[in-house]
């Protein structure tokens, strides 16, 4: 719902009216003749209701860049840990050896 500003014609009295666009007022408060006119107020700011907005939604840059090179670090010691094993990544794993009734 938009804020009208009203002005009347009559005494030039000016007010602020917020209400639906389908409403329009008519009476003056102050002189009580039905001379007002509506225009359009500047209105407020957005308002942002619920909770879907995080701290961690708007980050810095520096944050931005070390939460990247931590990634990259991460990812490149995983590796490193794979060849390390011997094994081809592509390979299927081994099955496990079945224990024998003894």
């Amino acid at each position: 719902m938009p804020t009208y500003d009203y002005t009347c014609t009559a005494c030039g009295h000016s007010l602020e009216a917020f209400h639906a666009m389908s409403k329009t007022l008519r009476k003056c408060p102050e002189c009580g003749r039905s001379k007002l006119q509506r225009g359009i107020g500047g209105g407020s700011g957005i308002v942002f209701k619920g909770s879907g907005f995080y701290e961690t939604d708007y980050r810095s840059d520096s944050y931005k860049q070390g939460a990247e090179s931590a990634r990259k670090e991460v990812e490149g010691g995983s590796k490193a840990a794979d060849s390390d094993k011997g094994g081809d990544s592509k390979s299927s794993p081994s099955k496990p050896e079945s224990k024998k009734p003894g």
